[in-house]
């Protein structure tokens, strides 16, 4: 019995319909990118294990997908070894490379490795498929396209303000109006982690803080808890749970919470000065929002944090998000060298330009006329005019076989090409072209010369 084709959970097959929109997307996003100054690199799928392991938290690692060595990859596992069952004893023997998580930590160690040809402060832009070993649900896959630009080589908070400018003219470009960029500083959750004497278990506490829109207070709480964190350090945290108003009334609500903390007051100083320029600039259909929940539980973030969510009324994960990372190449020989960078969504992008119809009708720019095949003779006929009609810029096409017009018409159907031409023997010794208008039936024949003009 033959076996019944299927693909793996959390991966999609792509119709041409569907490659067209992804692919606006991300000419979308890489023509903004460009006009922002970013130049586009690219790095292996996989990478050394030991490139992306420790990189991300607990809950990250457990994420990667890793590779089984080629050959006999049980070799290098004694009988001692295989009858302790550790993971983390076999992987190390077994797998060496891992499909990469994203991509920033591939970047990092991609400046690091060729620092020596790179201008810093160094702007790249990537666009490429990452892989996570997570549970598959609506706009979450794994196996998923990320676009990232990245800044590294330079400390300055306008490389902050220009990545929400970015967000911004991105979605503005793609017509997705109303989305909210959230911001957060990890400096500010320092403060706060120390503020509650739980400076020791500000992983456990930021990872906790960071469900908060997912599970709720009560559920965030019990985490905490459960990794340690003292009921009188929770109970100082209430405040932030309900903390409202404007970004200018959140700052002053958090100079109170942080007034002892000097990393956290360095935060608020971070969050009050990316403010206040993105103020005076304006957002053309963006919205910049404080969240001081807003954790992104991974290691490497070290001051200002983004997110963005759809417009309202929208049920979608977040659409993008980033943020600044002052020590992520020291872990590969390069200290000091801060860098800051943002990610776009494509899958979840699409799925939210899909639910608000807002992609451009023209989108799918197929095949616009085929011709119908009657025979060699003929077939050589049209396959000349077909020649001319590409050098055109129109998209054109002969039908392979010589088979039954209605078959070749229903195809036209099918593909949704809006146009057929016939030529047969009297076309042919006329030299014009017999042109079907396949929505109304409408019928007319041009020469050469009009027929282009009229497809073009």
């Amino acid at each position: 019995m033959a076996q019944k084709p299927s693909i793996p959970k959390g991966t999609r097959d792509f119709n041409a319909v569907e490659v067209a929109k992804r692919s606006y997307i991300m000419e979308t996003i890489k023509e903004q990118f460009q006009l922002y100054g970013f130049q586009p690199i690219e790095t292996p799928s996989f990478e050394n294990s030991e490139t992306l392991m420790g990189k991300y938290g607990d809950e990250g690692d457990r994420l990667i997908f890793k590779i089984l060595n080629s050959g006999d990859y049980l070799k290098k596992i004694n009988e001692d070894d295989y009858n302790l069952k550790s993971e983390s004893v076999m992987t190390p023997k077994i797998s060496e490379k891992a499909l990469r998580y994203d991509l920033t930590v591939p970047f990092a160690r991609y400046v690091v490795q060729h620092q020596n040809e790179i201008a810093f402060p160094f702007k790249r832009y990537q666009i490429q498929p990452v892989w996570r070993a997570d549970r598959p649900q609506k706009g979450r896959f794994r196996e998923f396209y990320q676009c990232d630009a990245d800044v590294v080589g330079s400390k300055s908070l306008l490389q902050e303000v220009e990545f929400i400018q970015l967000y911004d003219a991105v979605f503005t470009a793609l017509n997705l109006k109303g989305v909210t960029i959230k911001i957060n500083n990890r400096k500010i959750l320092s403060g706060i982690a120390e503020v509650i004497g739980a400076q020791d278990k500000l992983i456990d506490f930021t990872v906790a803080l960071d469900k908060l829109d997912k599970i709720g207070e009560e559920k965030v709480k019990e985490e905490m808890r459960s990794k340690g964190i003292s009921d009188d350090g929770i109970t100082k945290l209430h405040p932030l749970f309900s903390l409202g108003g404007d970004f200018a009334n959140q700052v002053e609500s958090l100079k109170s919470i942080l007034g002892s903390s000097e990393i956290g007051l360095k935060g608020i100083g971070e969050l009050e000065f990316i403010d206040t320029a993105i103020s005076n600039l304006g957002l053309k259909t963006a919205n910049l929002q404080l969240d001081v929940t807003l954790a992104r539980g991974l290691n490497y973030y070290t001051g200002s944090i983004f997110e963005v969510a759809a417009p309202e009324g929208v049920k979608m994960g977040s659409i993008g998000g980033g943020g600044r990372y002052d020590d992520l190449t020291s872990i590969f020989g390069k200290p000091d060298t801060s860098g800051v960078g943002i990610s776009f969504g494509l899958d979840r992008i699409y799925l939210v330009l899909e639910e608000l119809n807002l992609f451009p009708e023209t989108i799918a720019d197929a095949t616009k006329v085929l011709f119908i095949n009657f025979g060699d003779k003929e077939a050589m006929a049209c396959l000349k005019a077909v020649s001319k009609l590409r050098e055109a810029g129109v998209k054109a096409e002969l039908y392979p076989d010589a088979t039954k017009m209605k078959k070749q018409m229903t195809y036209a159907n099918k593909r949704e090409i809006p146009y057929v031409v016939l030529v047969g023997e009297q076309e042919i010794e006329s030299g014009l072209f017999a042109l079907k208008t396949m929505e109304t039936g409408e019928q007319q024949t041009l020469d050469l010369q009009a027929l282009v003009k009229f497809l073009n």
